[in-house]
């Protein structure tokens, strides 16, 4: 029998389902399907698109996977070293108490399991509900690629950007905090956003020859703004009313505009921002130019960075051990120095699966990664999450597919699965905060004149990590 706090879980997923299924309606240009099917037509003959079927899976298999994944989602206490998350606790104690007049930021980085939204969207949604909506934060700028979305904004625009950062196509590393950026050289051009907030910026890319464009709010009267000067990250402040608003940038001319993206906010609550990329591996965040990942990261001053890459990593064979966790280790130390005072959850990769002509087996080396990343945020002090054990551990993927959880290529998960997993992240981080907030309450209590001293500082770190 399911326990009954695992039922609540999929109660609170169902629920976020029908809450994310009822988004607004996109605006802006949107794919044909006239055009779709043009594309599908002018396929090679012969050629044929990779279809990964649905195990057979009977009724009673299918109810006793969903009855594990349930359970095993069910255990507390998962992160390692959570003595690393103070930083973000005590923010977030502070938020919660009125203490402090910003948003409290949290940065989600990671590979297609992120750029989805699903997962972070159902952590955001549930941090928003609990400490109050901060607003999108950082989002992209237009479609950086296709698939690219967010379940709290609405972003557009016209074809012809051209994207830098993403996997394998390296530039010049003027891509900034998100490892992305998207450039037009023609007139014309123009990306959207549909966003509530009441403070809005633009981030963009100042240099020699760089050309102009045009902003609106709302469809009002535009502001042109040029971009040609010395090389240097730009902030241009948009000054709003509370509530929803569109924002639009228009290209002028041929010399290049190269945006970043948006940051829209609230006064206070929570920003929680998701800044996967398909493919992506960790190592893209080192191919960014360094002043500018540094100072736009330390501009956005997040109380918690989520790391959640491996699962493409595990696929690539020419990393070992070694070198991947003095990569990951490297990326720990920049991230870091760009925002030395958040602390960093590292998620370790989901199970994943791989065919062989025996079928469906474990991919091994994901075993490596987990390993190695495990030592890396060890090394660098920073928390680990290991979400393949908290999913089963090695081999779970096979329930979680059977269950309906994720998909038939045994790597990525479904919408429900993801805010599962969003669920149990979000119960983590929380239960940590209520361990810490007793012994901040505590303190906070304790009679005039009585120091907390090391002796205090101890006994958070041995209640953080029982």
């Amino acid at each position: 029998m399911i326990r009954r706090a695992s039922v609540v879980a999929l109660g609170v997923c169902l629920l976020l389902g029908a809450v994310f299924a009822q988004t607004p309606k996109k605006t802006g240009r949107q794919p044909s399907v006239k055009k779709s099917a043009k594309k599908a037509s002018t396929r090679k003959a012969g050629s044929r698109r990779a279809v990964t079927r649905a195990p057979a899976v009977t009724a009673k298999q299918r109810t006793s996977a969903a009855e594990a994944v349930a359970q095993w989602l069910d255990v507390p206490n998962s992160i390692e070293n959570a003595a690393a998350l103070v930083p973000f606790l005590e923010q977030l104690y502070r938020l919660e108490k009125g203490m402090d007049g910003e948003p409290l930021r949290i940065l989600h980085y990671g590979d297609s399991h992120t750029a989805s939204d699903d997962w972070p969207g159902t952590i955001r949604y549930l941090f928003q509900t609990k400490f109050g909506d901060g607003g999108a934060g950082f989002s992209h700028a237009g479609r950086p690629w296709n698939s690219y979305r967010r379940y709290d904004v609405s972003s557009w625009g016209s074809r012809n950007w051209y994207t830098d950062g993403l996997f394998r196509r390296e530039g010049d590393g003027l891509y900034g905090m998100s490892a992305v950026s998207v450039t037009a050289t023609r007139p014309g051009e123009w990306v959207t956003l549909d966003a509530n907030c009441s403070a809005a910026q633009l981030l963009y890319l100042e240099r020699p020859g760089g050309g102009a464009f045009e902003l609106s709010v709302d469809h009002g009267e535009p502001q042109r703004i040029e971009t040609d000067g010395e090389q240097q990250p730009a902030y241009l402040k948009v000054a709003v009313e509370p509530g929803p608003h569109r924002f639009e940038v228009r290209t002028l001319d041929k010399r290049p505009v190269r945006l970043f993206g948006w940051v829209t906010e609230n006064p206070r609550g929570v920003t929680y921002e998701t800044l996967g990329i398909n493919g992506a591996q960790a190592n893209m965040l080192l191919n960014v130019e360094e002043p500018l990942f540094l100072e736009q990261l330390g501009r956005r001053n997040p109380a918690l960075i989520i790391l959640a890459y491996g699962t493409n990593e595990a696929g690539a064979k020419d990393w070992t051990l070694d070198s991947y966790r003095e990569m990951f280790v490297q990326l720990l130390d920049r991230l870091r120095r760009g925002a030395p005072a958040a602390s960093i959850l590292v998620v370790g990769p989901p199970d994943r699966y791989v065919r062989t002509r025996a079928g469906w087996v474990p991919m091994d080396r994901v075993d490596m990664i987990i390993q190695a990343q495990r030592e890396a945020a060890a090394q660098a002090r920073c928390a680990f999450f290991d979400l393949r054990e908290r999913m089963g551990g090695k081999g779970a993927m096979k329930q979680w597919v059977w269950a309906g959880m994720a998909q038939h290529d045994y790597v990525h998960f479904t919408g429900q699965g993801y805010r599962l997993l969003g669920a149990a992240l979000y119960k983590e981080l929380t239960g940590q905060f209520a361990v810490y907030s007793k012994i901040r309450n505590d303190l906070d209590t304790k009679p005039k004149g009585v120091a907390a001293g090391d002796d205090e500082q101890a006994r958070t770190n041995s209640q953080l990590n029982p």
